[in-house]
């Protein structure tokens, strides 16, 4: 795995960069651009169906990314030897951040999915509850997550 990494670094790093910059800028754009203009459709109902529509298409959007940036991260790990170095701690800080988000992913999706199911059933509020968590506290968690990871990353391309 050394060799591959080391003949194909800069495109291993690039992708892994790339994976997290759509991740994280997804959810951001979600959370900080469209959510806002989803709050001012009058009709809930109509706003509940977009905001799982559009939740919809972050996530088919990001899984590629997401599968991207886990085996990226593989290559990086065994390229660097992180955890045969002095900083094998941030090393398993940054995998600890990836795997909280990527479960914290899992999560909204159920969210988003069971969110779809009470909306076909007339379930509103259920819907409304489903949906209210995804956006309040996940995403927001995933983003500042991220964020930190990214800077870990950013610390490691100093030293590496």
């Amino acid at each position: 795995m050394q060799e591959i990494f080391a003949e194909y670094k800069v495109i291993i790093v690039f992708l892994h960069v790339l994976s997290a910059v759509i991740w994280v800028g997804g959810m951001v754009a979600m959370r900080y651009a469209a959510h806002p203009s989803f709050i001012e459709i009058e009709s809930p109902a109509k706003r509940l169906e977009r905001i799982a529509d559009a939740l919809k298409r972050l996530f088919c959007i990001v899984a590629p990314f997401v599968l991207i940036l886990l085996v990226t991260a593989v290559f990086m790990l065994q390229g660097y030897s992180v955890s045969e170095s002095e900083y094998k701690f941030f090393g398993y800080a940054k995998e600890a951040l990836w795997s909280i988000m990527f479960l914290n992913l899992g999560l909204m999706i159920v969210r988003r999915n069971n969110a779809q199911k009470a909306l076909e059933s007339g379930e509103f509020v259920r819907a409304k509850n489903q949906l209210m968590m995804i956006g309040k506290y996940m995403v927001p968690l995933n983003i500042a997550l991220g964020v930190v990871a990214i800077f870990i990353g950013s610390y490691f391309s100093s030293v590496f």
